[in-house]
């Protein structure tokens, strides 16, 4: 697996694997997180894709030359979340090609970010996600070493924010 730089060129790669996790989430019954619409047909959700990938860095998993999966990190959260009192790199975005799913990308890229987060002298590093159906995504989170540290919500959507210490030694 190699790990690129990526921005604004890669939106479509990023609906894409957006449109898959809605279509596998939807096909699970698990509607919460995103709905069962795909991602690149509501404008307000491509409008907000597109300025991640023009705002914050982007970097791309790619596993034989393949897009496996996007993250995106900036040193500071989004506006629905407080900001820390304290260096940080904030995990804005983490999406993972279903046929890849299972595969370690998602952990090779929260590595990938730990180590920016060291190298950019961050002793912080944070994350977002939803917080609501069967929690297998906040489980996801901890497994990866993040602890919960907030619960807000956006809209009757509900979300937890995850964070972890990144220490100079790694």
């Amino acid at each position: 697996m190699e790990i690129r730089s990526g921005g604004s060129d890669d939106v479509p790669v990023i609906m894409a694997m957006l449109d898959g996790a809605v279509a596998w989430l939807a096909s699970n019954g698990r509607t919460g997180q995103w709905g069962a619409e795909p991602w690149s047909r509501d404008p307000r959700r491509v409008e907000r894709i597109t300025g991640i990938a023009r705002d914050d860095e982007i970097l791309v998993a790619e596993v034989g030359g393949r897009p496996a999966g996007v993250m995106a990190v900036a040193p500071r959260p989004p506006s629905y979340v407080g900001a820390a009192d304290e260096p940080e790199l904030y995990i804005t975005l983490l999406v993972t090609d279903r046929a890849f799913a299972g595969h370690g990308v998602g952990a090779a890229l929260i590595a990938e970010a730990k180590r920016l987060a060291r190298a950019r002298g961050a002793g912080l590093l944070r994350v977002d996600c939803y917080g609501g159906g069967d929690g297998r995504l906040v489980g996801y989170y901890r497994s990866q070493g993040f602890a919960t540290v907030a619960e807000f919500e956006v809209g009757g959507w509900p979300g937890q924010v995850l964070a972890q210490r990144v220490d100079a030694a790694g």
